[in-house]
């Protein structure tokens, strides 16, 4: 993603004050800083750039207290299934378990989410910058927000820029993220699940296709056989991107790089291999995991 130009990143439009919600609120009472210091330098001592992460209580607790208790615990917050995937894997020893902490906070706890790089400014992962002018987006713009983080796989699976392969049939039906993936799911509720399959208010395509299994509908033999069996994706999907042998490290000057192997198209059907109430299927799509043995090398061995 192009990033925004100086201007563009923290230009704050005066249309905020007339933001019935938040245009009475001062920019302190969230950035914090001294409004009252005549010298610009002293004033902005203490001052937060993004006020709602780690804990986004004193910035929108007052006001959306249900939605920020949950949100500490949601997946783009928590990024728990990194966690719990590395705690099933890592070597237990305490002293290997601090290094791969080290290289896991440099690298793939770099990508949470907050209030502010949803509602406010794009995430910080591709520099930030407003979104428009400080002005709250109540719904935000997948392209600014979601395709920002979810880039490298799903935007261009989703809006059929890989070699070959077509839009995504909801994308040629202009629907967004959001459609199915609501703030319900993405504010969390409460609870720490391990995965993303997991999360009770996640979507399902039986949301919007409750009919498929009804005796009028339309391949109605066909999915009736394979309900329980296979997933949906693994009639409806298209080949995907595949990435294998990532490894981290810093460079010289001491900044946080990545290099993987040329990804690859490839459709993969195979067992399930987080078979759940919500997902009981016996067989779904399968995609490679980028992380291989060497991945932290770096950092311990």
């Amino acid at each position: 993603m192009e990033p925004l130009a100086p201007h563009e990143k923290i230009f704050v439009d005066s249309d905020i004050v007339d933001d019935e919600n938040h245009g009475e609120i001062a920019c302190h009472e969230c950035h914090g800083g001294n409004p009252d210091d005549p010298n610009w330098k002293t004033a902005h001592n203490g001052v937060v750039r993004d006020p709602t992460y780690p804990d986004a209580t004193t910035a929108c607790g007052d006001c959306h207290d249900e939605i920020n208790e949950n949100y500490q615990k949601s997946l783009h917050v928590s990024l728990r299934p990194y966690r719990v995937i590395i705690d099933k894997r890592a070597n237990p020893n305490a002293v290997i378990r601090n290094k791969l902490e080290c290289a896991m906070n440099a690298h793939c706890y770099k990508c949470h989410s907050s209030c502010g790089q949803c509602h406010i400014s794009r995430p910080t992962s591709v520099e930030g910058g407003f979104l428009d002018g400080h002005l709250f987006q109540k719904k935000p713009p997948m392209q600014e927000v979601c395709t920002a983080c979810h880039g490298a796989r799903v935007e261009k699976e989703y809006f059929g820029e890989n070699k070959g392969v077509l839009p995504d049939v909801h994308r040629e039906k202009y629907m967004k993220c959001d459609k199915c993936h609501t703030g319900d799911e993405m504010h969390g509720d409460g609870k720490e699940y391990a995965n993303r399959y997991e999360v009770e208010n996640g979507p399902k395509c039986t949301d919007c296709h409750k009919e498929i299994y009804k005796r009028e509908a339309e391949n109605v033999i066909t999915h009736r056989i394979h309900k329980g069996k296979a997933s949906c994706h693994v009639c409806h999907a298209q080949p995907y991107k595949n990435c294998s042998a990532c490894h981290v490290g810093k460079d010289k000057n001491g900044l946080p790089f990545y290099k993987s192997k040329a990804s690859w198209l490839d459709f993969k059907i195979g067992l399930n291999p987080l078979k759940s109430e919500k997902r009981p299927e016996t067989f779904v799509t399968l995609r490679h995991a980028n992380v291989d043995r060497g991945t932290f090398d770096f950092y311990v061995k």
